[in-house]
């Protein structure tokens, strides 16, 4: 999909789209917050931290991965995922394989059918909800909406990197 055409940034902005932007950082933040609690419930009903519950998000979308990766991906110290993937392991929704392109490490490969059976009761009425959202929209809409949301979702993970890697915006006790 092209990127959806661009704003001059040198223009000032009109009365509607200050508005517009407005409601895009309310909507976002609200939307923020939902997914935050949303995602907090599913790890307390499943006695998992949210960390832990993250994780396995990141190892159902990205992976097969080695600890390494998810270090990377979810920007935690390797000894923190080591933490998570052994609770998770100990739980039955990982295991560690050999990895066949380096013997030295392990891939993390999902328990898809532990995962499924644990998360699908408490997803689908999630995924209904967003399925008669999704009906409402045209697939132009659709495209630039998910082009929104990926683009929106890279800054983000590269600014909590970068946050994560620098002391200096550290609030002192």
């Amino acid at each position: 999909m092209a990127t959806p055409p661009r704003h001059d940034p040198a223009a000032a902005p009109s009365a509607r789209r200050r508005q517009l932007l407005a409601e895009l950082e309310l909507a976002g933040r609200a939307s923020s917050a939902a997914t935050v609690l949303f995602h907090a419930v599913v790890a307390e009903k499943l006695g998992l931290s949210a960390t832990q519950e993250k994780m396995l998000d990141l190892v159902s979308r990205l992976g097969p991965l080695t600890p390494r990766q998810l270090a990377e991906a979810s920007g935690l110290a390797p000894a923190s995922v080591t933490g998570v993937l052994d609770a998770l392991g100990a739980r039955g929704f990982i295991r560690r394989v050999p990895n066949p392109d380096d013997r030295r490490s392990v891939l993390i490969e999902l328990e898809t059918d532990r995962v499924m059976e644990a998360f699908t009761p408490l997803y689908t009425d999630w995924v209904a909800e967003l399925q008669e959202l999704y009906a409402g929209y045209r697939d132009d809409q659709l495209e630039t909406i998910a082009h929104f949301l990926r683009e929106a979702a890279r800054r983000q993970h590269q600014v909590a990197t970068a946050l994560a890697s620098d002391d200096g915006h550290r609030v002192q006790p």
